[in-house]
């Protein structure tokens, strides 16, 4: 089913706005859940247990880890091929950093083009820059300019962690642009 030019924007129109919606939301989820650690300090604060009765049991870290496992699980994004919208790879997104966890199945050499020359040069590289000229500036720390990790499984790639994107357009932007340039290595991987 082919879609003109103008459909195309249309469609493009929409998945912006839609992650523009997704962002504001977490935005009011992650200040709500900011609010309720506040109201449970003034709770415990003014409550009269004594702060060693508060203790958690071994049991409440457990569950806490595995709710911090489901919320990771539900904050993923899905990220997919581009021609027949396979997914390939996840996204999770915490305030440090984002990370793009390939799929099990998915194997690609990081060596395979585009990866380097575009996904980490251009893309990530271009950030790089400006994040040194706003240390120049004097506007941001050394510590924070935009950094990333490639976890490997041998050569191929299993995990691109990017830290301290800072700006969330920066996160659609990478989200986008790594499944762009997986969509890329893979039609490489068959060609060659």
């Amino acid at each position: 089913m082919k879609f003109s030019e103008e459909q195309m924007k249309d469609v493009v129109t929409l998945k912006e706005n839609l992650i523009k919606q997704i962002d504001r939301h977490q935005k009011s989820i992650e200040n709500l859940e900011k609010n309720l650690v506040i109201l449970d300090l003034v709770l415990k604060e003014s409550s009269f247990t004594k702060a060693s009765q508060l203790r958690t049991t071994k049991k409440d870290e457990i569950q806490n880890k595995v709710n911090d496992g489901e919320k990771r699980i539900k904050n993923s994004i899905p990220i997919k091929r581009g021609n027949d919208g396979k997914i390939i790879a996840k996204a999770y997104v915490t305030a440090e950093q984002v990370s793009i966890v390939l799929d099990d199945e998915i194997e690609i050499n990081v060596d395979t083009p585009p990866f380097k020359s575009f996904f980490l040069d251009r893309i990530i590289g271009e950030m790089k820059k400006k994040d040194y000229a706003e240390v120049d500036n004097g506007k941001i720390q050394k510590e924070s300019i935009i950094d990333y990790i490639i976890n490997k499984n041998g050569t191929d790639i299993r995990e691109i962690i990017i830290k301290n994107y800072r700006q969330k357009e920066r996160v659609n932007e990478l989200i986008n642009t790594a499944g762009w340039s997986l969509t890329r290595m893979l039609e490489n991987i068959k060609k060659g």
